[in-house]
Parts: C-alpha cells; sequence; structure tokens
C-alpha cells in the first residue's frame, strides 16, 4: 500500500507477529484500501510497521496484536461483512475494534471524530478475510 494522504505520518505502538501471523499480517498490508471512511492512506512509522493509518486524525490499523484484556466469552461480537469483531468503547476519545475468532488478531482504531465508526470495519473486511481464516464464527 502506498501513502498519499494526510498530514505526516502515523506513530503506531508496532505490534510484533511471528510465523503464521507475520506471513497473515503482509498479506493483509498488501491488500488493504486506499480509502477508508473516505480517507487517504497515511505513512506510519516505524515503517516496517504491521500497521496502516488514513486520515485526519487517523483511522489505525494493526496486525498480529495480543487478545484484548477485556475480551471474555461473554463479550459481545458483532459481524461487518463476514468478520467478526469486539469493539473496546471506553477510551476518551475513539472505539477500538478487534477481530474475534480469527487466525490473527487485527486491531482498528477510529476516532470519535467519525460519525459511523463500524464502517471501517466494512470496508476493510475483505483485506482481513482475505488474509486471516475464521477459526470459530461470530455468534
Amino acid at each position: 500500500m502506498v501513502a498519499c494522504g494526510g498530514s505526516g505520518s502515523v506513530s503506531v505502538a508496532a505490534p510484533q507477529p511471528s510465523g503464521a501471523a507475520a506471513n497473515e499480517c503482509a498479506a493483509l498490508l498488501d491488500g488493504l484500501p486506499d480509502l477508508v471512511l473516505e480517507q487517504e492512506a497515511r505513512d506510519v512509522e516505524p515503517a516496517d510497521a504491521s500497521a496502516a493509518a488514513w486520515g485526519d486524525p487517523a483511522v489505525v490499523l494493526r496486525c498480529g496484536v495480543k487478545r484484548p484484556a477485556e475480551l471474555e466469552p461473554s463479550s459481545p461480537c458483532f459481524v461487518a461483512n463476514d468478520v467478526g469483531w469486539f469493539a473496546d468503547e471506553s477510551g476518551d476519545s475513539e472505539v477500538v475494534f478487534t477481530t474475534i475468532g480469527r487466525s490473527t488478531y487485527v486491531e482498528v482504531s477510529v476516532p470519535d471524530d467519525y460519525p459511523q465508526p463500524s464502517g471501517a470495519l466494512a470496508e476493510l473486511a475483505a483485506a482481513v478475510s482475505g488474509s486471516t481464516t475464521e477459526v470459530l464464527p461470530c455468534v
């Protein structure tokens, strides 16, 4: 993915996927859309991070993250274009979505500035489902 918009690069906490997750994350990054929530892609720092960003304020995707500590078997799971997600809305200024039931955890942080944060998930679902495997369906 070539970043072309935004104002400078976005600093991200770089996940450290290994093994199969590293391969899945590389495939995911190659398959990401140029626009998310009508926002153009931006560069991320560090440049080799398994991450991508769009817009200002940035919508940030990180691949190969750890399982969210808040995720419990009873946590709500919702589906966007056949990909299950857990939503953590405890942050002050963003919603953090993390895939549920996939071979690699993918996290998408959407700032509150965007009126339909879950719209990003629908736009990213094809890349997520094309690069990771569903292990357990969202029920």
